[in-house]
């Protein structure tokens, strides 16, 4: 495959340009959410590739070439000032490739979160679940490879999850949480890991290696009990995030009189899909609050394999 022609900027980004963030969904809210907290003052662009989704399911060459085209979107439509890659599957395929073509541009991917697990960890069993096209990854073997000499691993490929939760915005409530398409799913992959506890044995840490699945934390709370540690990548890459950029001197400046557990707000937010618009608003509302005038449709061209 060819490298595409760079789409660097001519000039460096300001202090007020954006932070793009893009996963191949909404389950990317979540580490948006994070970034939120960790850097109330900046501005975040979000791109859910949900037209595309998911992309766990998919080849790497698909999700290169997607992964090109929305850092390339998102640089000259918007002039982002950093990418976070808020999609371990993305991560997994494209991450060092776009470092290379991208060299000028603070670039933070995320990766299933074996290392706290391992340390955290008191039976020194953990579960990991993950898109089949993480957990099959020659980046996610090493990190296996890499934190695994104290720690055993028991990992699951979950196949149809992450687009069960994208799908389930489009839903309202349902009165039995029980008796949704993601309760059970849930159910099938961690009863299909083993057992989950604080016995010797078992494994006393679930990590949640798409960023998809911490809206379900409810629905794994529910099947696992509350001795159970559930560990994501939203605040870890959050705060990556804030090193580069201040590394790169790009933070922008706290204002004056700032409150100290300030949140970016609506006006500082803008939400884009390739997917159903009406899927990302709800998404917005029900897990980040945020009104749907803050979402809209994206304006980019689809590839003509988007549903091959």
């Amino acid at each position: 495959m060819s490298a595409p022609r760079s789409a660097t900027p001519s000039q460096a980004p300001s202090f007020s340009a954006p932070i793009g963030v893009f996963d191949s969904g909404i389950g990317g809210l979540s580490v948006l959410q994070a970034l939120r907290h960790e850097l109330p003052h900046e501005r975040f662009v979000y791109l859910a590739d949900s037209g595309n989704a998911p992309y766990g399911e998919r080849g790497d060459d698909f999700v290169i070439a997607r992964t090109r085209t929305i850092a390339q979107h998102l640089i000259q439509a918007h002039g982002i000032k950093a990418l976070v890659i808020a999609c371990n599957t993305a991560t997994t395929a494209a991450v060092s490739l776009l470092r290379a073509e991208l060299p000028g541009l603070p670039l933070i991917g995320v990766e299933p979160a074996l290392k706290p697990a391992s340390l955290s960890s008191q039976t020194h069993h953990v579960g990991v679940i993950a898109t089949r096209g993480t957990v099959s990854s020659q980046r996610f073997a090493r990190l296996v490879a890499e934190h695994g000499a104290h720690t055993q691993f028991h990992v699951q490929a979950c196949d149809g999850l992450a687009r069960a939760i994208e799908q389930s915005t489009e839903v309202p409530l349902p009165a039995d949480p029980s008796a949704t398409e993601t309760r059970a799913l849930c159910a099938l992959y961690t009863g299909m890991l083993g057992s989950f506890g604080v016995k010797t044995g078992q494994m006393d840490t679930l990590v949640l290696g798409c960023t998809h699945y911490i809206f379900a934390k409810d629905d794994l709370r529910a099947l696992l009990g509350p001795e159970v540690q559930l560990i994501d990548t939203g605040a870890p890459v959050a705060r990556q995030t804030r090193r580069l950029l201040a590394a790169a001197g790009h933070l922008a400046p706290e204002p004056a009189g700032a409150p100290a557990n300030a949140l970016a707000g609506p006006a500082q937010l803008q939400l884009m899909t390739t997917g159903s618009l009406a899927a990302l608003q709800s998404g917005a509302q029900r897990w980040l609050q945020l009104p749907a005038t803050c979402c809209q449709a994206a304006d980019m061209e689809q590839p003509a394999t988007a549903r091959g």
